[in-house]
C-alpha cells in the first residue's frame, strides 16, 4: 500500500551534470524514482542527465532501470516496481554534452525553451574544477532562470583559499540564495530527529550544557577502503574527505543553541556560531589534539585486505591519512569544558556512525560498593545502520536480597517503530531542493568556517611534519587514538549491553 502523500506544486526540470556517473547512478536516479514512487512529485517534472559522450536515450533508460533495481532497495524488503518505474521512466532524457564547451550546451537550450518559469535544479555531480565552467555556460546562455538553484556535491575545495576560488566563480552565475551546497550526512533521519529531541523536548535541554555533560563522542567508521579511488582519495584524505563537513556538521548540530525558529538562516546562524567558537588547533597542539593513521594489511568480516600502499595505483611514500580522531574544544558559555571527540576511518572494524552524549557520574553515591559501580549514563543516536536512539541508565538487578546496579538502555529503533522502508538522505535533500528548503545545506560563511578551522590543522601536520600512525585494517585505528581519550580519564562508547 502506498503511502499517503501530498504532491508538489511546482513542476521542475532537474539536470544532472555527470548523470552516468557513480553518483548519479547509485544514490540521485534511485532517490528520484522512489520520491515518484511515493507520488511526491509533481507530474510535471522532468529529469535531464547530461554527461559527455553519445548514448541513446533507450539504453540509458535502460541503464537506470537496472541501476534502480540494484540499489533503490536500500537494505529493505521493498520489491521493485515495474509499474512505478514505467511512470518514472518517461520522466527521463539523456544529453550528451562536454561541460567546457558553451556550444554543446545548444541541446541543453532547446530542451529547457519555454520553461523559464519552471523550478530548475542544476546539479553538479562532477568534479569540482567543473563548477564554476559549467556555471559559466549556464549563464552566458541564459539558462539562469530567477527560479534556478545550483546544487554542488563536496569536495567544496581542498583548503580555504581553493573553496573560495570555487564559490566565488559559482557566484557571478547563482546568486547564494539559489546556490544549495549537499551535504547527504544532513538529510539522515537520525540527524534530523537530533534537532527535535533536544528542541521538542524539556527533558533533554535543560540537561544539554558543561553543568550536566562531561563529554560528546562523534564516530564515523567504514569497512571499506580506498578502492579505485586512490588517486583522488590520495590528494584528500580523511579530514578533509569527512572530518571538514560530515563530522564538522554533527557537531554543530549536537552543540548548536535553539534556533528561534526554523528559518534556513536562523538554524545555519546558530551552527557558524559554534564553528566561529571552535578552538583553533595549530602546529603546537596537533601532537596532543589530534591523531593521524594509515591502514594496513589485515582482516574485515574474515577476509584479508590489502593495505592503503598496497591499493591499485598507490605511491608506497603517501602519508595520506586514512583515519583521524581529534579532540574539539568549544569556547562559549554553553560548551566550555566539555571536550567534543571526534573519529573517522576506513577499514575499520564496524559500518557505524553514531553520537553519544555522555552526561556526569552523580555527585554522591548513596549505594555500597557491592551494588556495583556507578555508570554514567549515556545517550546514544545511531546515524547507521539501524537509525535509532538509545538511552543508557542504571537501574536495579530484580529479585530481593542484596541490591545490584546494573546498566540498560531504552532503546527506540526507528525501523521497528515506523516501520517500512528508511528513505535515503539524499531523497529529503532532492526533494528540499525542488521546494527551494535551503535549511540543510550549507552556507557560504558556514562552508569557509569550516575550512577555515580545518585549515589550521593540515599547516600544522605539515609545519611539524607529523606521520600518519600504521594500524591493521580491521582494527579501531592506532592506539594513540585510544591514548587520546584515555589520557582524560575516558573511553571510546561500545555498545555492550
Amino acid at each position: 500500500m502506498q503511502p499517503k502523500t501530498t504532491l508538489i506544486s511546482h513542476p521542475f526540470d532537474m539536470i544532472v551534470f555527470g548523470g552516468r556517473g557513480d553518483l548519479a547512478r547509485r544514490k540521485l536516479i534511485p532517490a528520484l524514482y522512489h520520491l515518484d514512487r511515493e507520488r511526491r512529485l509533481p507530474d510535471d517534472g522532468r529529469i535531464i542527465a547530461v554527461s559527455r559522450g553519445a548514448m541513446a536515450n533507450d539504453a540509458f533508460v535502460k541503464m537506470m532501470h537496472d541501476d534502480c533495481m540494484t540499489y533503490s532497495t536500500n537494505g529493505s524488503d521493498v520489491q521493485f516496481d515495474e509499474v512505478s518505474w514505467g511512470r518514472f521512466a518517461q520522466r527521463l532524457t539523456y544529453l550528451g554534452l562536454d561541460a567546457t564547451d558553451a556550444k554543446s550546451y545548444d541541446g541543453l537550450a532547446q530542451l529547457l525553451k519555454g520553461r523559464e518559469d519552471v523550478v530548475r535544479a542544476f546539479y553538479l555531480a562532477t568534479a569540482p574544477d567543473l563548477f564554476g565552467p559549467i556555471a559559466a555556460n549556464l549563464k552566458a546562455l541564459d539558462l539562469v532562470t530567477q527560479p534556478s538553484r545550483l546544487v554542488l556535491e563536496k569536495p567544496l575545495g581542498k583548503d580555504l583559499a581553493s573553496a573560495h576560488e570555487i564559490n566565488a566563480a559559482v557566484a557571478k552565475a547563482f546568486a547564494e540564495p539559489q546556490t544549495y551546497r549537499i551535504d547527504h550526512y544532513l538529510g539522515k533521519e537520525t540527524v534530523q530527529n537530533l534537532m527535535v529531541l533536544r528542541f521538542a523536548n524539556a527533558l533533554f535541554e535543560p540537561l544539554w550544557n558543561r553543568t550536566h555533560i562531561d563529554h560528546v563522542q562523534i564516530s564515523v567508521a567504514e569497512t571499506v577502503g580506498v578502492g579505485g579511488r586512490w588517486k583522488y582519495y590520495n590528494e584528500s584524505g580523511a579530514l578533509r574527505d569527512m572530518i571538514q563537513n560530515h563530522l564538522l556538521q554533527l557537531v554543530c548540530l549536537t552543540a548548536m543553541e535553539p534556533p528561534s525558529t526554523l528559518d534556513a538562516d536562523m538554524i545555519r546562524d546558530e551552527k557558524l556560531k559554534v564553528l566561529r567558537a571552535l578552538q583553533p588547533i595549530y602546529a603546537a597542539d596537533v601532537a596532543q589534539a589530534t591523531v593521524r593513521g594509515q591502514y594496513r594489511a589485515g582482516a574485515i568480516d574474515g577476509k584479508a585486505v590489502p593495505g592503503y600502499l598496497e591499493e591499485s595505483d598507490a605511491e608506497p611514500q603517501s602519508n595520506t591519512e586514512t583515519f583521524v580522531a581529534i579532540k574539539i574544544g568549544i569556547d562559549n558559555w554553553r560548551w566550555a569544558g566539555v571536550p567534543f571527540y571526534v573519529r573517522t576511518g576506513k577499514r575499520l572494524p564496524a559500518r557505524s556512525s553514531e553520537i553519544v552524549v555522555q552526561f556526569k557520574t552523580p555527585p554522591h553515591s548513596p549505594y555500597p560498593a557491592s551494588a556495583g559501580t556507578i555508570h554514567p549514563n549515556k545517550l546514544v543516536m545511531r546515524l547507521q545502520p539501524d537509525e535509532g536512539i538509545r538511552l543508557i541508565m542504571l537501574n536495579k538487578g530484580r529479585g530481593p536480597g542484596e541490591l545490584k546496579l546494573h546498566q540498560t538502555a531504552l532503546d527506540l529503533s526507528f525501523a521497528e517503530t515506523f516501520g517500512g522502508r528508511s528513505p535515503d538522505a539524499y531523497e529529503r535533500l532532492l526533494l528540499d531542493v525542488i521546494r527551494g528548503r535551503p535549511a540543510l545545506f550549507m552556507r557560504l560563511d558556514e562552508l569557509e568556517a569550516a575550512w577555515r578551522w580545518t585549515d589550521g590543522i593540515l599547516q600544522g601536520w605539515a609545519d611539524t611534519a607529523l606521520a600518519a600512525k600504521p594500524y591493521a585494517a580491521g582494527s579501531w585505528g592506532p592506539n594513540a587514538a585510544i591514548s587520546l581519550i584515555e589520557r582524560d580519564g575516558r573511553t571510546w562508547h561500545e555498545d555492550d549491553i
